[in-house]
């Protein structure tokens, strides 16, 4: 199908709006200008029942929290979500939105990572902070309403890489023991070689050239694009065996759909219960920018869906 008209607006809209580029600016200034325009595309967030900023201890100082809790009593199933933002953008408020959403329809206590970023935390710091947020609420969930028999791993984009690879990790460790990753419109793969890359990879918001600039701070060399807690795609076939249950989304015309399917396909192809949706007609992004993208609100039923399947 064609361009959501959603999409085709906000498209219009960046393009004609006014400064530099990302991709021109020091990761500090895009922090600056990107971060609150992503926020504000978020919309009003929906209220929860109770949202919670604490600090957690974190492998190189404290990792600050959000906590977001749903309505009832009782223990809730967990979410540890990852924003994304390329592991250089992004933040807590950049994703809040989503988070109260993602709290309120699947009925799961929410607990959103900001994780140290790049350049100034290069692979694996940002990693090792989300691996030792989901140890920390598997221990001390009780402190916070969680049942941490019941725990899921979840991110967009960069976001969605991170979850990929703390699901690797968990399972080549031994825990903590996840029932599912939420993978929206992941990144999968160092690379920029795929039809979605060729055909998706300028005037769609995410471009090959924002990738590149991404990736570029992300990786202490091009080593480490080979490393399957980079790039989870290279994983070995029997490191995919016995992941969590997987909800894979996808956008048609995001350069990142081709590498996010792939993905999907092995974790089917090792017996991963997988439920992979490709959005027709949307953008890279359309799920967190819930105040502009109507299709947003679908997408987010989806998960919930798959999310209370998995955790309920």
């Amino acid at each position: 199908m064609g361009l959501d008209r959603a999409a085709a607006v906000l498209l219009e809209q960046m393009a004609g709006a006014e400064g530099p580029q990302i991709t021109e600016q020091s990761p500090e200034d895009a922090r600056v200008s990107a971060n609150p325009a992503f926020a504000a595309l978020g919309g009003e967030g929906e209220a929860v029942a109770a949202v919670l900023n604490r600090s957690i201890p974190g492998p190189d100082g404290e990792i600050p929290v959000r906590i977001y809790q749903p309505s009832g009593s009782g223990t809730f199933a967990g979410l540890v979500f990852f924003h994304g933002g390329g592991w250089v953008l992004g933040d807590l408020d950049t994703h809040d939105a989503a988070c109260r959403a993602v709290c309120n329809a699947a009925g799961v206590t929410v607990v959103s990572v900001q994780y140290r970023l790049a350049p100034e935390h290069k692979f694996p710091a940002p990693l090792d902070d989300c691996f030792a947020a989901l140890e920390w609420v598997a221990a001390h969930g009780s402190e916070i309403g969680v049942d941490g028999s019941r725990l899921a791993v979840g991110g967009d984009s960069a976001g969605g890489n991170l979850a990929a690879a703390v699901a690797l990790r968990a399972k080549q460790r031994g825990g903590p023991a996840l029932r599912h990753q939420l993978l929206v419109y992941p990144v999968t793969d160092h690379a920029y070689d795929t039809v979605s890359y060729t055909d998706n990879g300028s005037d769609y918001f995410l471009t090959t050239e924002l990738m590149r600039w991404f990736w570029d701070h992300y990786l202490r060399s091009e080593a480490d694009g080979d490393d399957p807690e980079a790039s989870p795609l290279r994983a070995a076939d029997a490191d995919l065996v016995g992941l969590p249950p997987a909800t894979v989304l996808t956008a048609e015309y995001d350069p990142l759909r081709d590498e996010g399917e792939r993905y999907a396909q092995r974790l089917t192809d090792a017996g991963v219960s997988v439920t992979h949706k490709r959005y027709d007609g949307q953008i890279h992004g359309f799920w967190s920018f819930m105040g502009v993208m109507p299709m947003a609100q679908q997408a987010m039923a989806d998960i919930a869906t798959e999310l209370r399947r998995s955790l309920h």
